[in-house]
């Protein structure tokens, strides 16, 4: 056999071995090309076969020839990394030491200490991302707040609770964690999902427009009581705690609540004085205890408003009006279960029947709320 026909065999059968050694789609076809040149398909052929232009066949047909078997092989394996893990590691340490964080100052940083400039922001944020620093929504926080004072007045919560565990199983004891929302159309502006290209609007007449709900938490079977009044002064404080004994009319009541004017009024401490009937504020039909001041935070009904809030935004663009802002608001706190409104804003969100539930609540017309 001609010594040419053996070559071209032996190439072949590399060819064929290094098809089968390789997943790489790139170097397959590189092989394939050659491998066919030297069997003699035609040029046409190969084009057709392989999706390939005439220059790419030439080009790794003169590869092979002068390399061999390796050439088709892909010599890009990928850009390296312009940071080393160490030096990744460093940045994520010295992200987590800062207290404050801002994207043109890590850049800033990067550039300073390893001469790396990222083309795409998403390379910083897979830092903050790394380093467990977030994008989020800062909090108000009152500066006169006192740690040691809110963390005593939890101990001396947490004994009252303790000592009273009896009383308040058996039911002749109920206690209220009682808080009150100011709830303005403007709250319906928030964090939402919405397309990078445009804003996301919500329809309004009057931001600044409210309404105020008073709300209980009762400790024992956890239920979340709410009713709306025009504001909160001393007269709706009275007509709420009113309310709250109609509910628990066979109870004494311990109400847990912050320093507010209207929570500690003369008004107040008189009609306390004419339930209690002279009895001692243990032993009367309403006790009353504050929180430690400038710390909202103690009290789990600010968030129980914040979540209602939360989940009013996510359905703003329903909100034609005031009236239905308030109504959705009842809707999703009246619940016997205050975790069940997270069940129903998640069974809401994808039943189809979205607006026939909200009417049967509402009593609104579909055409006012779709």
């Amino acid at each position: 056999m001609d010594s040419q026909v053996l070559d071209r065999k032996k190439q072949e059968l590399e060819l064929d071995d290094f098809i089968e050694s390789t997943s790489d789609a790139r170097e397959i076809k590189r092989a394939l090309v050659v491998k066919w040149s030297l069997s003699g398909l035609s040029y046409r052929q190969i084009i057709k076969q392989l999706n390939v232009s005439l220059g790419f066949i030439s080009k790794w047909n003169n590869k092979f020839s002068i390399g061999g078997v390796k050439e088709p092989r892909m010599g890009y394996k990928g850009k390296p990394g312009y940071l080393s893990k160490s030096e990744k590691a460093e940045i994520i340490l010295w992200l987590s030491q800062r207290e404050m964080w801002d994207l043109a100052e890590l850049a800033i940083y990067i550039k300073s200490k390893y001469g790396v400039i990222y083309q795409s922001q998403q390379s910083y944020y897979s830092l903050f991302e790394s380093a467990k620093i977030s994008w989020k929504k800062s909090q108000k926080k009152n500066s006169k707040g006192n740690p040691k004072l809110v963390e005593s007045k939890k101990k001396e919560i947490n004994e009252y609770l303790e000592t009273w565990q009896s009383d308040i199983k058996q039911g002749k004891l109920c206690v209220f964690m009682l808080n009150e929302c100011h709830l303005l159309w403007g709250d319906l502006c928030g964090y939402v999902w919405g397309k990078s290209a445009g804003r996301v609007e919500v329809e309004m007449t009057n931001q600044k427009q409210r309404q105020t709900y008073y709300g209980a938490l009762d400790y024992g079977n956890k239920e979340f009581l709410v009713q709306p009044y025009e504001k909160g002064d001393s007269a709706q404080t009275i007509s709420f705690l009113k309310y709250l004994r109609k509910q628990r009319p066979n109870s004494r009541m311990t109400i847990i609540w912050d320093g507010a004017t209207y929570h500690k009024s003369q008004e107040l401490r008189e009609y306390l004085e004419l339930v209690n009937d002279g009895k001692s504020p243990e032993e009367g039909q309403i006790n009353c205890i504050l929180f430690a001041p400038n710390a909202p935070e103690q009290n789990p009904v600010e968030d129980i408003w914040l979540q209602g809030k939360n989940i009013l935004r996510k359905f703003s663009y329903r909100c034609k009006s005031f009236t239905i802002v308030k109504r959705l608001f009842m809707f999703f706190r009246l619940s016997s279960n205050i975790w069940i409104s997270q069940t129903l804003y998640v069974w809401l969100v994808f039943t189809t029947q979205l607006g026939t539930l909200y009417n049967l609540y509402t009593g609104i017309r579909g055409d006012d709320i779709l």
